[in-house]
């Protein structure tokens, strides 16, 4: 019998990853990451879900204490991006530092398992002439988390299991009623387990960085109004700014060393192209020269015609075909080839439009 650890973080997906799993003839461990204390989909009253659930379908329930790798690789890299103001994704850091690599370590020196499986919404496929595994967009594209997990390893994706692949967030829910799972009728996570504990990010992120007044200005210098601290403002951001103006105002860029917040209307904020650094080449070795793809800058942006330029040190410069709203350094852009995922990394700098 096939031995797989499902990480169980108390909710739907997962849940039904586990049920699945075990229905198909698995011998299934469920396990649970104890990443902070407070409330949240992961930490304590998803501890109490996931071992519902263990006791539902009659298998082990195995919480790790990954607090410190969580520290240490979430809050410590959202708080040192916040403060030189950049915008953080936290996720896609996550996943590979803290739930995929780690928890596969666990279950093999803890539980003699070399398969994990979890309730991402992702495909792998392995492909026979390159020897590689590939990352897949999921067939619920309104689901689909592959933005979230380029940053997986190929060790990573050949030792994990996603079965919600396949279906539609509709159909897994249908799968948790007819198993009765506990979990069928829980509500949708929305937020970032971090802003679920604390509230807002703004609340999070004020715990460890001190509130520093400075100007709010607009393209030309001209000071528009005051803010409470950069880290409260990301780039893109129209609401919540304070300033009156004859039309809508966006964030365009946050100076860490002037201590400004700088905003346009949104037809001068648009950007040719960026660039791109830390970058995961994760269905596809490395390019050597200029290709075409899609990318996605946001985990909610449309996929967007792009030339992908290799640079120095592994680094990509991304040309847009149309200019771009929103681009964020500190965000991740993911290269596409129609749903096969090559790669992604951190964007550094925008290039104007």
């Amino acid at each position: 019998m096939s031995k797989v650890a499902v990480g169980l973080s108390g909710g739907v997906d997962s849940s039904v990853t586990a049920g699945i799993l075990h229905r198909q003839g698995y011998e299934v461990e469920g396990v649970t990451l104890w990443l902070m204390k407070g409330k949240g989909q992961c930490c304590s009253e998803g501890m109490v879900d996931a071992a519902d659930i263990c006791e539902q379908l009659g298998i082990n329930h195995h919480i790790v204490d990954s607090r410190d790798l969580f520290q240490k690789y979430i809050v410590d890299y959202l708080v040192t991006g916040y403060e030189s103001g950049v915008t953080p994704l936290p996720c896609s850091q996550c996943n590979r530092m803290v739930k995929f690599g780690p928890m596969l370590q666990w279950a093999k020196e803890e539980l003699g398992i070399d398969k994990i499986a979890t309730g991402h919404y992702a495909k792998i496929r392995h492909n026979e002439e390159t020897g590689r595994y590939e990352l897949l967009q999921a067939v619920d594209r309104n689901k689909d988390q592959s933005y979230f997990l380029y940053d997986l390893t190929q060790e990573m994706l050949a030792g994990t299991l996603f079965p919600l692949g396949e279906y539609t967030k509709d159909y897994t829910r249908q799968i948790a009623e007819e198993m009765e799972l506990s979990t069928a009728k829980k509500p949708e996570s929305q937020d970032l387990c971090l802003i679920e504990a604390h509230g807002s990010m703004k609340t999070f992120l004020d715990k460890y960085i001190d509130q520093k007044e400075g100007d709010i200005i607009d393209l030309d210098g001209k000071v528009l109004g005051k803010h409470t601290g950069i880290h409260h403002y990301t780039i893109g951001q129209r609401k919540g700014l304070g300033i009156a103006a004859s039309e809508p105002l966006y964030v365009v860029k946050l100076d860490n060393v002037m201590n400004r917040v700088i905003v346009s209307t949104r037809d001068r904020a648009g950007k040719d192209g960026c660039t791109v650094n830390r970058m995961n080449w994760i269905s596809i070795a490395p390019i050597t020269a200029p290709i075409r793809a899609t990318v996605k800058v946001r985990y909610r942006s449309q996929a967007v015609p792009v030339n992908v330029v290799p640079l120095d040190n592994g680094r990509l410069k991304l040309a847009f075909d149309e200019p771009q709203f929103g681009i964020t350094p500190g965000q991740a852009a993911v290269l596409y080839e129609g749903e096969k995922v090559l790669g992604g990394g951190i964007i550094e700098n925008e290039i104007a439009g």
